[in-house]
């Protein structure tokens, strides 16, 4: 399937390297140097991926990653971040900051491709349905809004994707190694106690609205979302 990727990277001889690959494989490519530049494309027609350079000339890629993960109408845009960094701290940072994969570079075009399908293929298999509601707790993924009864629920990034992933598979039980993996994306350098921070925050956002307990731990398995014989929430 084509698909529009935009392309961050201040190096033209890297633009066009990975330009060549990718629309010969049959995508659509935008192209920007700077953060500036890639702001303004994406206000003008979201891509379906960002390949992220780390080292910007006017942003960081990390302050440019965070500020994206805040955005509500880009907050859940695939990112793929590329730099030279190699050091284990510096492939946390990006991941943890809300990029969904790691490139090193140098890389080859192949791997780049591979990381590129393997992605598009994750967002696709969790692209939003008209909308999650179990009981009275709703997850309205197009406006990334979720209520509890008539309670708003205030859900970070992540806690979204966690909570989105939990009721489109209601009563299935998913390991912390699965979770990361479906939510997070490639998840090599996260540790799977990762899963259980957020899920912790995830029950505790949606105390207010009496769901919490929806959210069940099995013990030696994993976690899934319980609707029936659960109550119904307040």
């Amino acid at each position: 399937m084509r698909h529009h990727i935009l392309l961050l990277d201040p190096a033209p001889a890297m633009q066009a390297l990975l330009v060549h690959n990718l629309e010969g494989a049959g995508h659509r490519v935008s192209c920007a140097l700077d953060a500036r530049g890639a702001l303004a494309l994406m206000a003008a027609h979201a891509p379906d991926l960002l390949l992220l350079e780390w080292e910007l000339p006017d942003l960081s890629g990390i302050a440019l990653l965070r500020q994206l993960r805040q955005d509500g109408a880009l907050c859940d845009l695939p990112i793929i971040m590329a730099s030279v960094r190699d050091s284990e701290q510096d492939k946390v940072l990006a991941l943890e900051s809300g990029a969904d994969d790691y490139l090193c570079k140098p890389f080859g075009p192949r791997e780049m491709l591979a990381r590129v399908h393997a992605l598009l293929r994750r967002r696709a298999r969790t692209l939003p349905r008209d909308g999650s509601n179990q009981a009275a707790l709703r997850l309205d993924p197009h406006t990334l809004r979720v209520t509890a009864g008539s309670v708003p629920i205030n859900l970070g990034r992540v806690e979204f994707k966690l909570l989105h992933f939990l009721m489109d598979h209601p009563g299935r039980v998913h390991s912390r190694a699965q979770l990361l993996d479906q939510v997070w994306g490639h998840a090599a350098y996260l540790d799977e106690r990762t899963v259980d921070a957020h899920v912790g925050r995830l029950r505790h956002a949606l105390q207010p609205g009496g769901c919490g307990h929806h959210i069940e731990t099995v013990r030696g398995s994993g976690y899934r979302y319980q609707a029936a014989g659960a109550g119904v929430c307040a």
